[in-house]
């Protein structure tokens, strides 16, 4: 019996002549389905249907033999068939990630304080604290008139953002989101659409779920437009006209809006014809079968989105949403735009004197301005690095600095207790940490979590706190600048205690004395500073922050003993990481029930299975295994190496030892991400995978126990009097981590 191949087919959206290419993919795999078979549609870049045509026989011949579908197999393929179908075929087989930040090195190089004069520096701050306003005073950008980076109280900075202030000419480097990345997460908004249709929810909610994710991160309407549908406003008088300070938006923009409206209107009656062809199907199965309510809403859900995933008609909204969304780079009329194989835009590059143009370019990048919803490209930006002459406003030296900003961490104990891998990485490579934080309100969890991973990683010494709206720390027995001072720094205070009791003496000791020697307060820093007397301190407090971040150099050496550590003591350390990394968890699978931990949401689980399953991120939103497993093993080891069982030489200054016990934990760290990475993410892909598969009836409980059970206790079983294979290899795998660390520096783990 012959075998049965897949073969292509043509389409064209609505309202274009493009042709693009659909196929099932024999060697990549659906993440719906779990099953090779990818479906993938791809733009052939013509018009002309004869050629389109000759494109598709093409890839027809080549899904019919499967002699030339393994890699080593392209120049073959390339001998018989169309460059472009080649490049469509082979795209993603290739392996291997993009190394966005490389490639943003390779345009635009950021300086290091190893081989120059520069500082590296990296703000973070809760959403709406002030750090990317406190940027943009550093780099002398006008909040009026320049826009960059973008403000608001909302999260807005979603993207890593580098700047060098160097003179020259302007320089800027951009990257963008793989296009599997943009898909997913428009699949989910599609999704989204669907229930809120069969919900019978209004137009403009439709809408909005089709056009703005749920975490926020990828807001279509900034790249779309908000659609034809006017949201209902709970203000009668609402004033819809712009602020002014942004040119409005060109006339090709204009109709190329108006197309996309049209687009989205046919999008929105196919997303409520598959909610009303799936939803009343659905509903009637699951209620001959179920009789508690809450389980058939939690069934429907899921069964509504696997069903739909697969519809032909639901990929083609999703194709009609990526046509436009890909029209958008065609705005573009300065700069070069690097693509992939298959069209997809990868980077962005540009040099000007002029700064100007230049800022006017990067709007389309960073912006989240209003008025130019529809013609913006930020939520696709996963990286923006610009270099040129920018300075303070305010007179004197024009500082060597690296300033690198990137989204909040989150206004809520929920949104974050854990510092992601990706922040991880960063504190590594600078040289100052300038934590940002309201001075008016108690330290949240975020900015906690950041001070202990700092600590716990050796980086404390990189630590500078900077404590906005310091205007507005007000109150009768505060008269003066220097009594606000002492009560914010007060609050701050109690935090470091509570630090301290979790990580050690030495975990305060080191965040109180950056608390007493590297702080500033800033006022009024959406202004320009000469103006008013609280201005004029703050641009003196910035001049402090800019010679702290300067005089941070390398550590000093430590004197000549050194610590030994008793390997029974790492087995203690390590069974109470995993220990606190298990309870963490499973009350948030809804396996147990633990105070201050709410169970996540099944959607949110199966977001994070799907991400994990097809190797997209570590983590979903605040659901970060990887970085939790990482933190508890670097703050427990952190807690053993300030405990020595002693020392080959006299034993050292309080000074010393920290120096040591920093050094070793900056190594530790970087090994322990590695560590995790690989042992919850690598190793257990195909884990995640039947994590992600389950459905139906009980599916939500079956998910989480495979996540708990074949994941987690896997990846870091529990040290126990029983031995298991799984157990001898992770405190293997931990003690190799701890003992190169320790001997780095010359320690020793007996």
């Amino acid at each position: 019996m012959s075998e049965t191949f897949y073969t292509a087919s043509l389409s064209r959206t609505q309202g274009r002549n493009t042709w693009a290419i659909i196929f099932r993919h024999p060697k990549r795999t659906d993440p719906t389905t779990g099953k090779d078979g990818l479906r993938v549609r791809q733009s052939l870049k013509t018009d002309d249907e004869a050629e389109a045509a000759k494109l598709r026989d093409d890839m027809s011949a080549l899904l019919a033999n499967p002699q030339l579908w393994d890699l080593g197999a392209r120049a073959q393929a390339q001998a018989l068939y169309d460059q472009r179908i080649v490049d469509i075929f082979f795209y993603k087989l290739e392996g291997g990630e993009t190394d966005f930040m490389a490639l943003r090195e390779n345009m635009i190089a950021l300086p290091s304080s190893q081989d120059s004069e520069y500082r590296r520096a990296l703000f973070l701050g809760t959403t709406g604290a002030g750090k990317t306003t406190t940027l943009r005073q550093l780099i002398g950008t006008d909040p009026a008139k320049e826009r960059f980076p973008s403000t608001s109280t909302a999260k807005t900075t979603v993207h890593e953002t580098e700047v060098v202030l160097k003179d020259g000419p302007y320089c800027g480097a951009v990257t963008f989101f793989p296009m599997e990345d943009v898909r997913e997460h428009l699949k989910e908004c599609v999704s989204a659409a669907v229930l809120a249709a069969y919900r019978k929810e209004s137009d403009a909610e439709q809408m909005r779920r089709l056009l703005t994710h749920v975490n926020q991160r990828f807001r279509f309407s900034y790249v779309l437009g908000s659609g034809p549908v006017k949201e209902a406003s709970d203000f009668e008088d609402e004033d819809e006209g712009d602020e002014g300070g942004d040119e409005p938006v060109e006339t090709a923009a204009d109709e190329l809006i108006k197309r996309t409206n049209g687009v989205l209107t046919h999008a929105l009656v196919a997303v409520k014809e598959i909610a009303t062809r799936y939803g009343d199907t659905l509903k009637e199965e699951l209620d001959a079968g179920e009789k508690d309510q809450r389980v058939i809403d939690e069934l429907f859900e899921d069964e509504l989105d696997n069903r739909t995933r697969d519809d032909e008609t639901f990929q083609q909204v999703v194709d009609s949403l990526m046509d436009e969304i890909e029209e958008r780079f065609a705005l573009l009329s300065d700069g070069k735009l690097q693509k992939t194989k298959v069209g997809w835009p990868l980077s962005w590059s540009w040099e000007t004197t002029d700064r100007e143009a230049f800022i006017k370019a990067l709007t389309r990048f960073s912006s989240n301005y209003a008025p130019l919803f529809g013609t913006l490209l930020s939520p696709l930006v996963n990286g923006v690095r610009v270099s040129g002459p920018f300075k303070p406003t305010w007179p004197g030296k024009v500082p060597k600095l690296v300033l690198l900003d990137g989204e909040g961490l989150g206004h809520t104990p929920r949104s974050m207790s854990t510092i992601s891998t990706t922040l991880s990485r960063r504190i590594d490579m600078v040289d100052a940490v300038v934590l940002v934080d309201n001075a008016t309100q108690p330290m949240q969890a975020a900015p906690v979590a950041a001070m202990k991973e700092l600590v716990a990683s050796g980086n404390a010494a990189k630590l500078i706190f900077a404590f906005t709206h310091f205007d507005q720390v007000g109150g009768d027995n505060l008269p003066t600048a220097a009594a606000k001072a002492h009560h914010v720094l007060a609050s701050a205070e109690n935090v470091l205690s509570a630090i301290g009791e979790d990580l050690g003496p030495f975990a305060e000791r080191a965040l109180r004395a950056r608390l007493t020697h590297s702080r500033v307060f800033l006022a009024k820093l959406d202004s320009k500073l000469e103006d008013t007397p609280e201005g004029q301190r703050t641009a003196k407090q910035l001049t402090k922050l800019l010679d702290m971040i300067d005089g941070i150099v390398e550590r000093p050496t430590p004197a000549d003993s050194r610590p030994v550590y008793d390997r029974m003591n790492l087995v203690l350390a390590v069974e109470r990481a995993t220990e606190s990394f298990h309870s963490g968890w499973r009350p948030r699978l809804g396996l147990s029930v633990k105070a201050g931990l709410d169970k996540e949401h099944w959607t949110r689980v199966k977001a994070l299975s799907r991400r994990l399953a097809t190797g997209i991120a570590d983590e979903y939103d605040s659901l970060r295994p990887v970085a939790d497993l990482k933190q508890q093993l670097q703050q427990r080891l952190y807690v053993l190496l300030q405990n020595p069982v002693a020392w080959n030489g006299p034993e050292p200054s309080d000074d010393d030892k920290q120096h040591i016990f920093d050094a070793i934990a900056e190594d530790l760290s970087r090994r322990l991400i590695d560590l995790a990475s690989r042992r919850v993410r690598t190793e257990r892909q195909s884990e995640w995978r039947n994590a992600f598969d389950e459905a139906g009836s009980g599916s939500t409980f079956r998910r989480a126990r495979l996540i708990a059970h074949s994941i987690y206790e896997r990846a870091a079983p529990v040290p126990d009097v029983t031995p298991s294979p799984d157990r001898n290899a992770f405190l293997e795998d931990v003690a190799s981590a701890t003992r190169a660390a320790v001997e780095a520096v010359g320690a020793t783990l007996r």
